[in-house]
């Protein structure tokens, strides 16, 4: 065939082809084409999407506010980072300044109804809140902070605080020129006294001169009160200063003032600059990152954890050019033997406070011992509240 007769026939076919067109305008009928189907899901992916589990809620009760320092903020950077490791298989939530009386039974109940699987209760008073909870919530697995009672559905876990203290005291006992020492303290329950005798054992070590006057605020957090009670401490002749309270007001008092002071639970230093010697710190992470595991896996059970240096729950942190640097080699070496188990805080011989041994030469002190201190070690002034 010629290219001629080529070009003609392509024509005609043209031709007839817009005549069809043109006939099926003139019926009023306008077909569209049909659109595409979708390429099918790969089995494999639609299987795996729909085996793919709900996340796990967990969900958290905070004594205080978030903020930007102190205890309930190294509780909520423990969240933010089990959030990161574990991804789309969890989602956390959490309520603040929750009260430690009947509100706190009120607020788990309510994270209960939200469908939380997993609740940590992060103070010493929802303990009893939290069992009667637990005994009405099977299927939830509880966690409680600073306790010591359980359930088959309800456990406890608490951070070794009183290392921190014992290592800032070594450093406090190094730095004062008054040798008085003073601590701001919370509520009198056993974890605090520690924790108030333990930084004096560690001031001691260096200095036997030392004696520490306390001043109880009995709240958790209540900066104004924090701030006056630093205040009554120097007025009294403490010139390093120390706290088991949740604010960074004691630091900012003590940087006010021209005194030293440590940070607590958390970072603190740019609080108090100047006044900053260093900050003896929780890192919850270790811990949450496992109880979250144990729920995930099927693993969980009941029991209790006391977590310190050697499991990387506590450390000293953000240590002042103004400590000599022979006194932050001890404190190192300190801190090496209680992450090997070298070193023990609380070995005989401990006299307490009314001239009695409570502590045999070479004795050391089991957890039993420690979790029932509710006593002042010789050195430390005033007298224990009573009601702990």
């Amino acid at each position: 065939m010629s290219k001629l007769s080529k070009r003609t026939l392509l024509q005609a076919s043209g031709w007839a082809a817009l005549a069809a067109a043109a006939a099926l305008a003139g019926c009023g009928k306008k077909e569209e084409a049909a659109p595409a189907a979708p390429a099918a899901e790969p089995a494999s992916a639609a299987a795996s999407e729909a085996a793919k589990p709900e996340p796990l809620k967990v969900a958290f009760a905070y004594v205080g506010p978030v903020g930007d320092a102190g205890w309930t903020f190294a509780h909520d950077n423990a969240r933010k980072a089990i959030e990161a490791e574990f991804g789309d298989r969890i989602v956390t939530s959490f309520v603040e300044n929750v009260p430690e009386s009947a509100d706190a039974e009120r607020v788990m109940r309510d994270l209960v109804g939200q469908g939380n699987k997993l609740i940590f209760g992060t103070t010493f008073g929802y303990m009893e809140p939290m069992l009667k909870v637990a005994a009405d919530s099977k299927d939830v697995k509880f966690e409680h902070a600073t306790g010591y009672k359980t359930a088959d559905n309800m456990r406890t876990y608490d951070s070794r605080t009183y290392e921190g203290a014992y290592m800032a005291g070594v450093i406090a006992g190094s730095m004062t020129k008054s040798n008085t020492l003073g601590v701001v303290a919370s509520i009198p329950i056993p974890e605090v006294i520690r924790n108030i005798n333990s930084f004096t054992l560690g001031a001691q070590s260096v200095n036997p001169k030392v004696k520490t006057k306390v001043v109880w605020v009995n709240k958790w957090f209540d900066p104004p009160k924090e701030g006056e009670g630093a205040q009554s401490l120097i007025s009294g002749g403490a010139d390093v200063l120390f706290q088991n309270t949740d604010s960074s007001a004691v630091l900012q008092k003590a940087e006010e003032k021209g005194k030293l002071a440590f940070g607590w639970d958390s970072d603190m230093s740019k609080f108090g600059p100047n006044a900053h010697l260093a900050s003896a710190v929780i890192n919850w992470t270790p811990y949450y990152s496992k109880a979250v595991k144990d729920a995930l896996d099927g693993t969980w059970q009941t029991g209790g954890v006391w977590w310190g240096v050697k499991e990387g729950a506590i450390d000293l942190v953000s240590i002042s050019d103004k400590v000599p640097a022979e006194v932050k080699d001890k404190v190192a070496k300190i801190k090496a033997g209680l992450t090997d188990g070298s070193f023990v805080i609380w070995k005989g011989p401990i006299v307490g406070q009314d001239g009695k041994e409570v502590l045999a030469k070479d004795a050391v002190a089991d957890d039993k011992f420690l979790s029932g201190v509710n006593f002042y070690i010789k050195g430390v002034e005033g007298k224990v509240p009573a009601g702990n």
